[in-house]
């Protein structure tokens, strides 16, 4: 389960699925421990915009140096460092995670990429929960909802994406392995819309909502 330092983040909603919890945190990301970080990563692994630069930063230059090794291993085959729809595994250097997980989601600032933004979103998602579900310590993970930042996805069709894909995880199928996932982010618009897609939706969404129990303080 999440540590104490999770109250230094609001907690906006919460689910209880048939694997665990998903809660949406309103906070800054890196002050939300874990055993596992997601980052919404560029085909280049090059951490140089938005939240994966500060996630490069604050992981240090060894991380730089991993994942440009990588880099290099892919280009040897003709390949991206990491294609839209894929994911890797990386150490966390300095960051309070043991391991971080890259996810290339499409870019919708890039037409080619935004017309087939949907599928391109669920297989991203695909790709992280591979990763996820071969790191040996998975319990709670911490992530931002996938490219709902610099890389322009609409936010409300997100929202309602995100809250679909990760409950159907932890919902349906076998055990992940986790038994929690905070969903963090900071921007108030995606919020609003993550709030409204949810109370539209809630009835149908995978899971039982604990939200007004938590804030009741009946809900650990």
């Amino acid at each position: 389960m999440a540590c104490s330092r999770t109250c230094m983040a609001e907690t906006v909603i919460v689910r209880e699925c048939k694997y665990g919890q998903v809660r949406v945190l309103f906070g800054n990301i890196l002050r939300v421990d874990g055993d596992l970080l997601v980052t919404t990563a560029n085909n280049r692994l090059a951490g140089r915009e938005g939240l994966d630069e500060k996630i490069h930063q604050k992981a240090g230059p060894e991380l730089r140096e991993f994942t440009h090794q990588i880099a290099v291993e892919r280009r040897k085959e003709n390949l991206q460092p990491c294609g839209v729809g894929e994911a890797v595994t990386t150490p966390g250097f300095n960051l309070p995670f043991e391991n971080l997980v890259h996810v290339v989601g499409p870019d919708c600032r890039r037409p080619n990429q935004d017309n087939f933004r949907r599928d391109l979103l669920k297989q991203s998602y695909a790709a992280m929960f591979n990763q996820i579900e071969a790191v040996k310590k998975r319990e709670t993970l911490v992530m931002p909802p996938i490219c709902m930042d610099i890389f322009a996805y609409p936010h409300r069709e997100g929202a309602r994406m995100t809250m679909e894909i990760v409950l159907a995880w932890m919902d349906e199928g076998e055990d992940p392995g986790t038994d929690m996932i905070l969903i963090v982010t900071d921007d108030n618009q995606f919020l609003n819309n993550m709030k409204t897609v949810y109370r539209e939706s809630e009835d149908r969404f995978p899971g039982i909502d604990r939200t007004r129990a938590f804030r009741k303080g009946k809900y650990p």
